[in-house]
């Protein structure tokens, strides 16, 4: 079965996204067939499609998209055709129309939830609650700094945050982001294209430094970020926005104060399945609760998931973005 999909055959700028067909195949024992309707973007996308994380060429895009089941194979019993279903990662392979994978990786998708609404939460929302409640379990009462507040990850952490009782500062790099932040529940935000945001931390918290710091942005902000937590606090380092943490020697810890250091990434907090389906049941029912909201912000044409692309990477996208399948 052939269906559209975007495929890269070599990497480099937005110009390389490829809209094509594609061979489907039908499920094997362990898999499931997708109608896909709704594909999240997310910037790991670009980092696959420059070649900063590598892949065997050519290759497809994208980890999350929401659809129904089609078809399923013998060995599944936990989905059937017809189900509305979700998924946060599996192979390079989202920006398609259908898709056929394992179906260990894929959960019911709640009526309450709109397919746009979970293609665009779930590897940001399981990202989250694994740095929230895995990486570092957030108690309540705590003030932590998360960078780029305004962006997919950082407005869904915004809100859990709040519901967790949680003070969360967060950085952004403009005055309309920064009321983003603060109306999805950051503490308080910090623009810092105009503030040093490590002597804006220490202005906010009365001279203390922070438990955990939770930085996807990378080599711009990573040693200001180890400024800004206490001895023997956690550097949670998820993300490369601004290009790849290199070359650290791992002294640096030590002499800001024998801080832990980890990076970690959503394919180990998500299995065996059971984790998967509690860490999709606790966001999903925040979801429900309306304690998290999930704003569409921006919409492309599959199709044009080069423009979604350059948006991206301009800076020029808040909140959540997802592609649509034509």
């Amino acid at each position: 079965m052939k269906a559209k999909a975007i495929l890269v055959r070599r990497h480099g700028g937005p110009e390389v996204l490829e809209y094509g067909e594609v061979e489907v195949p039908d499920p094997g024992a362990d898999e499931v067939r997708i109608r896909q309707h709704a594909i999240g973007l997310n910037f790991i996308d670009v980092y696959y499609r420059t070649g900063l994380y590598s892949s065997p060429l050519p290759h497809g895009l994208g980890f999350e998209a929401a659809g129904v089941v089609e078809a399923v194979g013998g060995n599944v019993r936990f989905l059937k055709a017809g189900d509305r279903v979700a998924y946060p990662q599996g192979p390079l392979g989202a920006y398609s129309e259908l898709r056929t994978m394992s179906a260990a990786t894929v959960v019911r998708l709640p009526k309450q939830i709109s397919y746009e609404q979970g293609a665009a939460v779930m590897l940001k929302g399981l990202t989250v609650q694994y740095l929230f409640r895995q990486t570092y379990r957030l108690q309540g009462n705590e003030t932590i700094l998360f960078h780029a507040a305004a962006g997919g990850v950082g407005l869904i952490a915004c809100q859990w945050a709040r519901a967790l009782g949680v003070k969360l500062i967060g950085t952004v790099s403009s005055p309309d982001k920064a009321a983003l932040a603060k109306k999805a529940g950051a503490w308080q935000t910090i623009d810092y294209s105009k503030e040093n945001f490590v002597e804006r931390v220490q202005q906010l918290t009365g001279g203390r430094k922070l438990p955990v710091v939770y930085d996807g942005v990378g080599k711009s902000t990573w040693e200001g970020s180890l400024d800004c937590i206490e001895p023997r606090g956690l550097m949670v380092s998820f993300g490369n926005a601004s290009g790849a943490v290199t070359g650290v020697a791992i002294g640096i810890l030590a002499q800001k104060g024998s801080l832990f250091l980890t990076r970690p990434t959503l394919a180990t907090h998500i299995v065996p399945r059971a984790r998967l389906e509690a860490s999709s049941e606790e966001l999903f029912d925040l979801m429900i609760a309306g304690k998290i909201k999930v704003d569409i912000e921006q919409r492309y044409p599959l199709a044009e998931a080069a423009r979604a692309h350059q948006d991206l990477e301009g800076r020029k996208t808040v909140g959540s973005t997802v592609l649509l399948p034509a």
